[in-house]
């Protein structure tokens, strides 16, 4: 029997990642033999409890598969430097390093020499990032840069999307990986000075199917030798609603709850319970406390629909016109708030988000 299988940790990379195979599959192409896939600048978007993190590290992981070396940062400051210093650290088996001294003098009789510093190359962060990749394409080697939790707020996150542009168009073994909640992608994509990004390959992680949830969560199971009894099996894949980080957390309290062994209905119920608690406060709170208080209001007018609400419905009950209540609805959307099925119609995106606002904003 081997320890819990599920990994609700931040970052980590899920025994199996659920309802990704078909990007993971257009990624290991490129890598291998499609220099020119549009996956060689991607944008992953998604709310809170997406797997967008654990998307970029199984990418990062395939990169090495196929003999590229990784540079992963998060938009912060000195990012920039960081992804210079991920890429030689990762490289440095790869690329000789540069001598500190060299000999400049040297007497047979007695035996003795002089030696002088090497200066270290200089040059802005383009020309010294250009010098490494050259080294590594020589090789055969490619570079793939990710960048998390993007916000487009520093001028450092323009300036790489800047260079790297430079790179592709000087044909360069390069790659770029993205991802961040809609609302600041959004505002990469419409800046001026990023217009670049609006070509990119982009990816909205929404929910996935109950049947890759269902697959995933079994085989999770079974791959480390436990097993799930088939109604704790269905409570389990009802109670995720198709997130990631949801199938994560119910998973670790079950397999917690059985002790390992065949997971009843009643572990699950126990599971899911404290699974939705921690949900609430690492994912929902967090979500609500970025939100205004028209935003909440918006949120609240869609309590009264059983699950879709229709946007005409929504501007009435807030006493507002349909172009108002539009407005909300792009802000709510492109924070990964709620979903658009169809035209004129949103559904929460977020699973536990509606009995949380029922409690809170009954009080």
């Amino acid at each position: 029997m081997l320890g819990n299988p599920f990994t609700p940790t931040f970052g980590t990379v899920p025994a199996i990642l659920a309802g990704r195979d078909e990007i993971l599959a257009d990624y290991q192409s490129f890598f291998s033999h499609e220099p020119n896939s549009p996956n060689k600048a991607t944008i992953f978007i998604g709310a809170r409890g997406t797997g967008k993190t654990a998307l970029l590290s199984s990418i990062g992981a395939l990169a090495a598969e196929e003999g590229w070396i990784t540079a992963s940062t998060s938009e912060t400051p000195g990012m920039l430097e960081d992804v210079l210093e991920q890429a030689q650290r990762a490289g440095c088996e790869i690329i000789p390093p540069e001598p500190d001294r060299r000999m400049t003098s040297a007497t047979l009789g007695p035996l003795s020499a002089t030696w002088d510093n090497v200066p270290k190359s200089i040059g802005n962060w383009r020309t010294r990032m250009t010098d490494l990749i050259e080294q590594l394409n020589e090789r055969d080697t490619g570079l793939l840069i990710t960048v998390d939790e993007v916000r487009s707020a520093l001028d450092e996150m323009v300036r790489l999307v800047t260079c790297f542009q430079h790179f592709v168009s000087e044909r360069r073994k390069v790659a770029l990986a993205m991802a961040g909640l809609p609302y600041h992608i959004h505002k990469l994509v419409s800046g001026e000075s990023t217009s670049f990004v609006r070509r990119s390959m982009q990816y909205r992680l929404s929910s996935l199917p109950d049947s890759a949830v269902e697959s995933a969560f079994r085989k999770t199971i079974e791959d480390a030798g436990g097993h799930i009894q088939p109604d704790a099996l269905a409570e389990c894949v009802t109670a995720i609603e198709g997130f990631p980080y949801m199938l994560q957390l119910v998973g670790y309290r079950a397999w917690e709850e059985s002790g390992g062994q065949s997971i009843t209905r009643e572990n699950a119920r126990n599971a899911i319970a404290t699974a939705q608690k921690e949900f609430e406060e690492r994912i929902i709170e967090a979500t609500v406390r970025e939100l205004s208080d028209r935003d909440l209001q918006f949120l609240g007018a869609m309590l009264e629909d059983d699950r879709e609400s229709r946007l005409g419905d929504i501007a009435d009950r807030m006493g507002v016109k349909p172009s108002y209540a539009t407005k909300y609805k792009s802000r709510l959307l492109n924070q990964g708030v709620i979903d658009e099925p169809a035209r004129g119609r949103a559904v929460f995106a977020i699973p536990g988000l509606r009995a949380y606002l029922e409690h809170e904003l009954s009080e």
